[in-house]
This record gives structure tokens, sequence and C-alpha cells, in this order.
């Protein structure tokens, strides 16, 4: 009965090893997949293969150089235009992580587009990222918009209802006119719980207006509104017991 119960315990403690690489603060869960299949990470010497499953004593490297788990850490950026959100750009522009603490091993939950702006999470918890960016949780994201020329109500209406995108129509989404005004354009307030690549542009090139500016200044909640562009802070154990709680994860 005791070897059974230690041998429950024991398959209870193993996690398949792209888990086991994200809890870690290596990558994502995406992202550390993608690492066992390139062949760049290994179990006790021994290459890696999709699936393993690893316990906590089990070592493991990434290009040869050993795992070892980090402290948890999210921060909030308020993201400036013309910075990449990678960890790394082979060109060797501006990235989101260029000013956080260098130890730690950060990539953002989501992207902004070069020229967008505003709420950006940067964390090590590969978890919750996966978790954030899955579509199951349709976290809400808002964003300030200023689009090319007079929209019509018809236009704003057509935006709610969803339009039809290559990779398939959008969802219906909050979409208001705001009171800032703009010479030659109009800025609206768009919420949605979807993160398509560019969704936003591509939306406004379907009813034929271009995005001149696009920011967002909330993102899951956190707003970035009194912080100065390139500010960044990382949030509170609370903060993140709460984000964590909204995502189906115990803290």
């Amino acid at each position: 009965m005791m070897a059974m119960m230690a041998m429950m315990a024991m398959m209870a403690e193993l996690e398949r090893v792209h888990r086991a690489l994200a809890r870690a603060g290596v990558a994502s869960r995406r992202a550390a997949e993608r690492l066992v299949v390139d062949g760049r990470v290994a179990v006790n010497g021994e290459l890696a293969t999709v699936g393993q499953k690893v316990a906590s004593t089990d070592v493991l490297t990434v290009d040869g150089q050993p795992v070892s788990a980090e402290r948890p850490a999210v921060y909030l950026i308020n993201k400036k235009r013309g910075v990449i959100s990678t960890a790394a750009d082979p060109q060797g522009r501006p990235t989101v992580v260029d000013d956080l603490p260098a130890e730690l091993r950060l990539y953002p939950i989501g992207r902004l587009d070069r020229d967008t702006t505003g709420a950006l999470l940067v964390t090590n918890d590969g978890e919750l990222a996966h978790r954030l960016m899955h579509p199951r949780h349709g976290m809400t994201k808002e964003y300030e918009v200023l689009l090319k020329g007079d929209v019509p109500e018809s236009v704003v209406q057509r935006l709610r209802r969803g339009v039809e995108l290559d990779d398939g129509a959008t969802r219906p989404a909050g979409i208001q006119r705001m009171s800032r005004r703009a010479t030659g354009g109009t800025w609206l307030r768009f919420r949605l719980s979807e993160g398509r690549n560019r969704q936003i542009r591509r939306m406004a090139e379907v009813v034929g207006h271009r995005v001149i500016r696009l920011h967002r200044p909330k993102y899951a909640g956190l707003d970035i509104t009194e912080m100065e562009a390139g500010e960044w802070r990382e949030l509170s154990s609370d903060e993140v017991r709460q984000l964590a709680a909204s995502v189906g994860l115990g803290r």
C-alpha cells in the first residue's frame, strides 16, 4: 500500500518537459516546446522529446546550459513607439526587456507591433503567459485608435458586429466614439477579447480607414494611464494573484 502511494505521489510530481521549462522561466510553454522540437533541450544529458515527462530531480539543459528556477516576476510596461515586443532582436533594435532586470529570463505576454504603444506585460512565468494568451480566457484588451478620415456610424456598427478577415470573422467588439478630436481623423475606443496579429489595423483596412495611431491603455484590467512612455513597474504579489485567478491559476 505504501509503495503504491509513493508511486502515485511520484506520478503526480511529473510534468511535461516544456511545462517545466516554462515554470523555470526559460520561455512560454509554446516557445519551450519549440526548443524541444529544435533539439536544444536535454534531460539528464539525453536529448528531450516532445511530451516527455520529467521530475523535479531531473537535470534540464537548454543549449548545454543548466536550467534553474527563477523567482516568478511580472512587469507592466507602457511600451514606447519603435520598441520591439520580443526578448531579443537580430537587427539590434530596442526591445521591451532592455531596461528590465537582466538576471531574469523575461519575455512579453503577447505582442504590440512596433508602432503601437501602451500596456504590455512581461514575465518569466510561462504558465501564466500561456493562459493569458489562450483564446479560451478571452482577456479584455482596450485600445484608443485614430482612424484616417471621417468614420460614419454605419462603419462603426459594422466593426462592432465583426468583419471578415483572411483568418476568419472577428468576434463582436465593444467600439465607441471618443470625445477626443483630430483633424482629418476619428478617434474610436476598441474593447476586444481576442488578440489576432495586427487585428485592429486589418479591421480598419477592411472598412477603408487606415490606422494613424494605436494605443493600448489597459490590458487584463491593468491601467498604464499614469505611467510615462517607456516606464515600467513590477506587479505586486496581490496583483499577480488576481491576474492568475482570472485565468484559473491558484497562487
